[in-house]
């Protein structure tokens, strides 16, 4: 069972018009205990405004009581309370990590010995982004090629997406350094871990409790790796041994090969039974074009623009979604749902027809056209 399955529950009852009458009431009843006289306290007296404060008082004290009372439940806790609920399932808030990628240096000619390239050596590209060598690299005697793996200076996600050839500034060069580009896309940097992510993975963490075996011990660890993975599927082929992951990232990108590598290394750390061969794999594209036009109601004239501006955040929605899953199919009747749903009186697809996809796969938009028809009366 999901966690948004689970039935939302209160641990105090918080019905503001309730606990003003009954504080209200108790007044009365107190009232007329005391002087064996009934007063009824009407709207203006200046007793009722004093108890309408005690009641506020008492409803913002429910609300944090049946807040903090959530906080030890997972659905509901967050921050350093769901750090916390994490640690009892040794499952922990993964911190935020630093893109990586590989860097093709060439040098001037063939080196008679070995040279060393120290760590701390920098690369930026035109906007300013720093991407380092951790480690010293040899250079062997002879070559004048040499690839090494480079850190970006800025963890989180800002240092992902950079694409090959970008990364060609030498920050600190050394004299027999003639050039150097980005081999990759630059992949792998996180921010710190949501608390929905981190929510969602413990309550994975039971099928972790072992070395993976079934399918859901995988997407666990799999999803321990990178918070960056959106989506994963776990095969494997009876009596073969070898497990087959295939890894989507998140806003529908498309793994690196660096990225699978270090996946499958992940993997290696007593993590896999023995006998099992993990093989990390990028989904298969499925390219489809998407041409739409759509129309809207001419009762709608004076807010035009306002429904135009939701349609297409509504359409930007659906590419998303029809990307962000591997195996899902290219389903044109989600599209006019959410253009209906943004506003549109009628919509015309003209492609995508739906495609199945395949549980290996990913669909992918490529020729991308959405028009405006016009106004229309109903």
């Amino acid at each position: 069972m999901k966690l948004i399955d689970l039935p939302d529950i209160s641990f105090v009852e918080i019905n503001p018009e309730k606990t003003l009458n009954d504080i209200i009431t108790d007044y009365e009843d107190a009232y007329f205990e005391s002087t064996g006289k009934r007063k009824k306290l009407y709207p203006g007296d200046p007793i009722r405004i004093f108890l309408y404060t005690q009641a506020l008082r008492e409803i913002q004290l429910r609300q944090v009581i049946d807040d903090t009372a959530k906080q030890n439940l997972l659905k509901y806790a967050r921050g350093e309370r769901l750090e916390n609920l994490g640690a009892m399932v040794k499952t922990y808030r993964e911190k935020e990590k630093a893109s990586k990628t590989r860097m093709k240096i060439s040098f001037s000619q063939n080196q008679q010995h070995a040279r060393i390239l120290p760590a701390g050596i920098r690369f930026s590209n035109a906007i300013g982004l720093y991407f380092v060598i951790r480690n010293e690299v040899v250079l062997p005697a002879g070559d004048t090629e040499l690839i090494v793996e480079v850190d970006c200076e800025q963890a989180g996600e800002v240092g992902n997406g950079i694409q090959p050839g970008e990364i060609n500034i030498m920050v600190d060069q050394l004299p027999f350094m003639v050039s150097a580009i980005n081999l990759d896309v630059t992949q792998g940097g996180v921010d710190e871990e949501s608390d929905e992510r981190f929510r969602e993975r413990i309550h994975l963490a039971p099928e972790g409790f072992s070395v993976a075996g079934p399918d859901g011990a995988y997407i666990y660890h799999a999803k321990s790796y990178s918070s960056l993975i959106e989506d994963i599927k776990a095969t494997s082929v009876k009596g073969t041994g070898v497990v087959d992951l295939t890894v989507l990232l998140k806003n529908g990108e498309i793994p690196s090969e660096s990225f699978l590598v270090g996946l499958q290394e992940y993997f290696t750390k007593d993590i896999k039974p023995l006998t099992d061969f993990v093989q990390a794999r990028a989904p298969e594209k499925v390219h489809y074009d998407i041409e739409v036009t759509y129309y809207i109601s001419s009762k709608n004239f004076d807010t035009t623009e306002e429904i135009k501006s939701k349609i297409e955040t509504a359409f930007n929605k659906f590419l998303l979604w029809q990307k962000s899953k591997i195996g899902r199919d290219i389903n044109p009747s989600e599209l006019v749902f959410l253009l209906r749903d943004a506003g549109a009186k009628r919509v015309e697809v003209i492609s995508p027809t739906h495609i199945v996809v395949n549980d290996n796969q990913v669909a992918q938009d490529n020729s991308v056209e959405l028009v405006f028809g016009g106004l229309e009366d109903d």
